[in-house]
């Protein structure tokens, strides 16, 4: 079929000019770059922080115009030391990592993430004797230290069953090895460990879960988003593409089980039917929209004191924004 001249320009010429711009609409470079960005998780491990695998691995970031690079640390002190040196841009903490503002980190907490603390657990060794929670009274349960999250919950749940702050006796007990190996030998009556964990131990008939601490302490802020407050300067439509991501993650993960649970299991290196209890425990948990809890604000400036943060409780709103959170439907 031969092209016929139009206003004066050959056929040819309007082919080519047709696929010069088409290859400009296709071209990655043309479009516009996703926006890099560094997010830390203190726990690598923790179901609560999987939410970021999930979305990396769906696309649902990228979707958002975000390309997320996951670092994994050891810890919230070293999370911390990462947001302050900018070595990670946000960062997946715990609601008294908030605490840290107080003393000058610059960072500032844009979003929650999980409230009721129902990732972590009281676990009894099976040779303890402990059947029911009035038996921990006097026990010894192991805690990572004395001013930790495990630590102020251990001693808040005495204190509620009437038995005063001290009524239970913390174990400062390091690492992890160590603590599962105490459990079994009956070197400890329980142990303060996350969901999964006490999961896999009841399956394998190590330990019995206890204690889900999310049952005890309802208002609460369990993990919390953070950001540097230089990329809240610099990059505040960044910011708001995450969250809009994450958000729409917990959605994502909320609507399709399987799928959460496979990635989930992955990043926690347990069987896919130990994650899937975790999953129907955690999931009612986490926040659809990341907004702050007045109440749950209370307990966490209560306890920011009682773990020996800080000298008294601070102003919260000092310590939190709702700016970059999604528009509520």
């Amino acid at each position: 079929m031969r092209l016929h001249h139009c206003c004066g320009v050959s056929a040819r010429a309007v082919v080519a000019a047709l696929i010069l711009a088409a290859s400009h609409v296709s071209s990655p470079s043309s479009a516009a770059a996703d926006e890099a960005l560094k997010v830390g998780k203190s726990v690598p491990q923790a179901f609560g922080f999987t939410p970021l695998n999930v979305g990396v691995e769906s696309g649902i970031f990228k979707k958002n115009g975000v390309d997320v690079e996951i670092i994994d640390f050891g810890g919230a002190p070293r999370l911390a030391q990462g947001l302050i040196s900018n070595a990670v841009d946000m960062g997946l903490g715990s609601g008294p990592d908030m605490a840290n503002i107080v003393k000058g980190a610059p960072i500032k907490a844009v979003g929650a993430s999980a409230g009721a603390p129902m990732e972590i657990t009281i676990t009894v060794g099976t040779k303890s004797g402990i059947a029911t929670v009035a038996d921990l009274k006097g026990r010894g349960i192991s805690v990572s230290q004395t001013g930790s999250l495990t630590g102020w919950l251990v001693s808040t749940l005495s204190q509620q069953q009437g038995w005063g702050r001290d009524g239970i006796k913390l174990v400062i007990m390091n690492p992890m090895s160590a603590v599962l190996s105490a459990l079994v030998t009956n070197e400890v009556d329980g142990i303060t460990v996350d969901l999964s964990t006490a999961l896999k131990l009841q399956q394998d008939g190590k330990g019995k879960l206890l204690v889900k601490f999310g049952d005890y302490v309802k208002d609460f802020h369990l993990y919390v988003i953070f950001a540097t407050d230089d990329l809240i300067a610099k990059r505040p439509a960044t910011v708001r593409a995450f969250l809009k991501g994450w958000y729409e993650t917990i959605a994502y993960m909320k609507a399709d089980k399987a799928k959460a649970v496979q990635i989930a299991a992955k990043v926690q290196n347990v069987d896919e039917g130990i994650v899937s209890g975790t999953y129907d425990l955690m999931m009612p948990v986490f926040s659809t929209d990341g907004r702050f809890n007045p109440k749950a604000l209370a307990t966490l400036s209560r306890s920011f004191v009682e773990l020996g943060l800080l000298d008294k409780e601070p102003e919260m709103t000092n310590l939190y924004t709702e700016e970059f959170l999604p528009t509520r439907q």
